[in-house]
């Protein structure tokens, strides 16, 4: 081989390797962290505040879920949603609690703690490490999900919208009366997309608005573990 072709061969085998290595990097396993928490409650700013800490860390998907169970004190979370509401009751048996609370933080669907305290959320996500399901991509559209083992048979498919960054909100009624509450990651919707039974397996993926963006899980039914997350 000439040697300006094999020059071009090796640069082309070095790029191809780092294209691989960038994408190996791009599907690593994720701790997706969970807060639910509601602006009507006197208790979760101190849980925000720590969420807001862990957002940019590597490997961390964390997300604002806002409940709707405190609406009735007096101020209506500008962000809370039944359905929100409902992801957080499906947990609560698993994890041994009889009812929700808030603030609550889960990490990965099978671990979960307060959050408010400094460093708690920290030592969640070190203890409970990260997900290790089949492969999720998101891209040209499209959901991809790998083969593997769907224990019981069959997950569910999440697909998560959220705004991206810490948002402010003026709180004028409730026990947060004349406080303003950041907010971080706040999911605008949650919406199943389909089933995984262990097989290869895609969905279309529709497109975002608003500027959100997108996160989907790979969960176990009934508030079970999420076997592999990913986000744009």
């Amino acid at each position: 081989m000439p040697r300006a072709s094999k020059f071009i061969a090796l640069s082309s085998l070095g790029a191809l390797a780092l294209a691989a290595s960038l994408g190996a990097a791009a599907a690593q396993p994720l701790s997706v962290v969970e807060l639910f928490t509601s602006q009507g409650c006197s208790s979760c700013p101190p849980a925000n505040a720590n969420l807001i800490k862990v957002k940019d860390q590597p490997g961390v998907l964390a997300l604002s879920f806002n409940v709707t169970y405190w609406d009735y004190l007096g101020w209506k979370d500008t962000f809370g949603r039944q359905e929100f509401t409902q992801r957080q009751v499906s947990y609560e048996p698993p994890l041994g609690h009889d009812g929700p609370f808030t603030p609550q933080v889960v990490v990965n669907g099978h671990a979960d703690v307060v959050g408010a305290a400094p460093g708690e959320i920290e030592h969640l996500i070190s203890a409970t490490g990260k997900t290790g399901g089949p492969s999720l991509s998101l891209e040209a559209g499209k959901v991809a999900i790998g083969a593997g083992a769907a224990p019981g048979g069959k997950a569910d498919v999440w697909l998560v919208r959220y705004a991206k960054g810490v948002v402010q909100v003026p709180v004028a009624r409730g026990e947060n009366t004349g406080r303003t509450l950041p907010h971080a990651n706040v999911v605008h919707a949650l919406e199943k997309l389909g089933s995984w039974s262990g097989n290869a397996t895609s969905y279309a993926l529709p497109a975002a608005s608003g500027g959100l963006s997108t996160a989907v899980l790979v969960q176990s039914p009934g508030g079970g573990p999420i076997l592999a997350a990913a986000t744009n």
